[in-house]
């Protein structure tokens, strides 16, 4: 996972500005002046311009990944995007091993399969990401994202990186 591959020279990094920052307020003095091989050596521009994504009306929609742990508030977060206008974006329906409760309906909370058909979708490359919680495989299947995506919706969905 490009994303989870990057995340710890990404929390390196930020972790050398704020400190970088913080004795910037008390000299007076540029970041870069300072401290230029901890700050910029890795990276030529510390700072990228965002500008708003206008999407060509002729391009697929996107795949938008949430990362963070337990308790920061990623899944309120997609669960709040999803709710401001679910006409745009939506979740995929996650796979699962676990049993089907007496409520749920197979392909609306999840697709129940066995742990066989899980295990032989990891192997063939057919999940986009997953892992094992209680003693049950949870996952997303690359079919399950491309569903929403023919449905002409933006995906989002949430990770815990393990």
């Amino acid at each position: 996972f490009p994303i989870l591959m990057s995340l710890p020279l990404t929390a390196g990094f930020r972790r050398s500005m704020r400190l970088c920052r913080r004795k910037s307020r008390i000299n007076q003095q540029s970041c870069y002046a300072r401290c230029p091989s901890s700050c910029y050596s890795t990276l030529a521009a510390p700072y990228e311009e965002v500008v708003r994504y206008q999407r060509h009306p002729t391009d697929r929609n996107r795949l938008i990944i949430l990362v963070g742990p337990a308790g920061v508030g990623v899944n309120e977060l997609r669960r709040r995007l999803i709710t401001s206008n679910p006409r745009e974006f939506q979740s995929a329906i996650p796979h699962t091993t676990r049993v089907q409760k007496s409520y749920e309906m197979n392909g609306r909370e999840y697709h129940y399969v066995s742990k066989e058909t899980f295990e032989n979708m990891v192997y063939s490359h057919r999940m986009l990401e997953y892992g094992e919680y209680k003693g049950y495989l949870y996952g997303t299947s690359i079919d399950a994202v491309r569903t929403v995506l023919d449905e002409g919706k933006i995906c989002v969905i949430d990770l815990e990186p393990q």
